[in-house]
């Protein structure tokens, strides 16, 4: 089968024959006549199979009649990221080089001025994600009542990043008439309850087993240490032995696609960093530089596993083990695109083991071990202890704790010295302090008996022979005399 044959107008098959096309791809051969012919279109492909072009032709040839209105697009396209929303840009300003048609982007990071000039001389084509698109509407910049053919790409991956209510949301703003497209890798078992209310009567097209792997991909895994510096050791010495061209290193967190892509530069390694917390400019400027060749590795987050379309990708490494089966499936499918052989290693430490099961019953295959495959020993199981062992183990760490406990001879005296000498020392500070309490005491006592004892002497003696000036004291001053 040709393109002839899928019932595209002329202008749309000269620029399939500009583009380099020849042969179309299965999804490609039995999307394209259902699109045309106006039907709500459910599409299930492993990556790199060529899902753009499936909408991108059909939606070309009918721009061909009609016009769009001011800040009334026709077409509206939904991506879940920036990357992949500039990336169908890219292809509908190559196959529609020779259309008149204005095509508008919608994404973060980029001014909203700029945006709204473009809505204003009237979009054919407007390529959106979720977020920024209703940003506009809000506004009153934007109406989408005129919108005839929704596309929603990735589908799965809209699933994924929490866009639902935000899709729920953008449907019930356009027209009931509309044609809807959903295309997407993986069919997760959710999206089948969601799809009943976003299509009508769809037609299910599924040109792959379900999460599928393109065989035309090496797979395996590699031994790895948990340790990350030994991880990070141990990837070097991959790179090392594999003739890569170029390669995708994927990380799960952002904060490990910083370390990693310092790392690189720190052993010399031409790499650069893609995630999400990067402003579109240097996210697109970095793809940009991969694709021209001017760096060999791109270390990136989850946001480059989806629909990147770069050809020539020889390897894909998993510096983590994605935490989602399908994810793994995506990530790998950035090589071995367009029916190149492409090899894919993942990094396995004893904690992902159980995610790497996971992927081999997801994908129905079991993935072969690149140099030291993992033994018994150290494969994390608890096992039973021997006979005899806890004893041995008691007996052993009551050894060690009397040794921490006794120490060396030398060290026992030299404390029982300075706890000596402090005790010394202490009585010393204690006499002193005694004596001078004492002598401080003494004057006082002394003042004390001296006080006493004039008082003595003042006192008149009891008596008849008390005296009182010389003479005989009177009887009425003797009573008053107390002794």
């Amino acid at each position: 089968m040709s393109f002839d044959d899928l019932g595209l107008s002329a202008r749309a098959l000269a620029a399939v024959t500009a583009a380099g096309f020849e042969i179309p791809t299965p999804i490609q051969a039995q999307a394209i006549p259902e699109v045309l012919a106006g039907r709500d279109v459910l599409g299930l492909a492993q990556t790199g199979t060529g899902k753009t072009a499936s909408f991108t032709l059909p939606i070309l040839t009918r721009l061909e009649t009609g016009r769009a209105r001011a800040r009334m697009p026709r077409i509206l396209i939904l991506e879940p990221t920036r990357e992949l929303a500039a990336q169908v840009h890219e292809s509908f300003e190559l196959l529609g080089a020779n259309y008149k048609l204005t095509i508008a982007l919608l994404i973060g990071g980029v001014s909203f001025a700029d945006q709204d000039r473009k809505l204003s001389k009237g979009a054919d084509v407007l390529i959106a994600t979720p977020g920024r698109l209703l940003d506009h509407f809000e506004r009153g910049k934007l109406m989408m009542n005129g919108v005839e053919v929704l596309v929603v790409d990735e589908a799965d991956r809209m699933l994924d990043m929490g866009f639902i209510p935000d899709i729920e949301r953008i449907c019930k703003l356009l027209p009931f008439t509309r044609q809807t497209l959903f295309f997407s890798a993986t069919m997760p078992s959710e999206i089948q309850r969601i799809t009943s209310t976003f299509l009508h009567n769809p037609v299910r097209i599924e040109v792959a087993a379900r999460s599928s792997v393109v065989s035309t991909i090496r797979q395996h895994w590699v031994k790895a240490p948990s340790v990350p510096k030994e991880k990070r050791a141990a990837l070097r010495d991959l790179i090392a032995s594999q003739p890569i061209k170029n390669a995708i290193v994927f990380c799960n967190r952002k904060r490990d696609v910083a370390v990693l892509e310092h790392s690189f530069q720190r052993h010399k390694l031409s790499g650069g960093a893609l995630h999400g917390d990067m402003n579109q400019h240097a996210r697109l400027e970095t793809l940009q530089r991969f694709r021209d060749g001017e760096i060999t590795f791109l270390v990136a987050s989850d946001v480059a596993a989806r629909g990147l379309d770069i050809p020539e990708v020889s390897h894909v490494i998993n510096y983590d083990i994605p935490s989602a089966p399908e994810d793994y499936v995506h990530r790998i499918g950035r090589t071995g695109r367009a029916g190149r052989e492409g090899h894919a290693f993942s990094l396995v430490t004893r904690e992902d083991r159980g995610r790497a099961k996971d992927i081999e019953k997801l994908i129905g295959q079991e993935l072969d071990w690149f140099g030291t495959a993992p033994s018994k020993d150290d494969d994390g199981d608890r096992r039973r202890p021997s006979r005899g062992s806890g004893r041995r183990d008691a007996a052993s760490r009551q050894k060690q704790s009397a040794g921490k406990r006794d120490g060396p001879k030398k060290s026992d005296d030299s404390d029982a010295a300075v706890a000596e000498e402090n005790v010394t020392i202490a009585e010393a500070a204690d006499a002193e302090a005694a004596s001078e309490t004492k002598s401080a005491r003494a004057p006082r006592e002394r003042s004390r008996k001296s006080s006493a004892a004039a008082t003595q002497e003042q006192k008149p003696a009891r008596g008849s022979d008390a005296t009182w000036n010389g003479g005989h004291i009177p009887a009425f001053l003797q009573r008053s005399v107390r002794p």
